[in-house]
């Protein structure tokens, strides 16, 4: 078994080096992207932009609704 590495600035460049090792150097970068904290607090704001459907409604809307004059206008929903 490996020592615990206890320095966080020894560990991180260990890994980075790891998965530069395993994925390439920009796949790794690419992979550590995923992980990146974002800003916000989606379930609060979804409430602000998202209709209020149960899952029928959302289906019928899907299957039969005429296409909506906003489509591709991001942050535009219709009720």
């Amino acid at each position: 078994m490996r020592p615990v590495i206890t320095d966080p600035v020894e560990l991180r460049r260990r890994g980075f080096e790891a998965l530069v090792k395993a994925l390439g150097w920009v796949n790794a970068v690419r992979f550590l992207g995923q992980y990146e904290v974002g800003q916000g607090d989606y379930p609060f704001e979804r409430d602000a932009f998202l209709p209020d459907w149960d899952a029928e409604t959302l289906v019928k809307r899907a299957l039969g609704a005429p296409p909506s004059p906003h489509r591709g206008t991001p942050g535009v929903l219709e009720k």
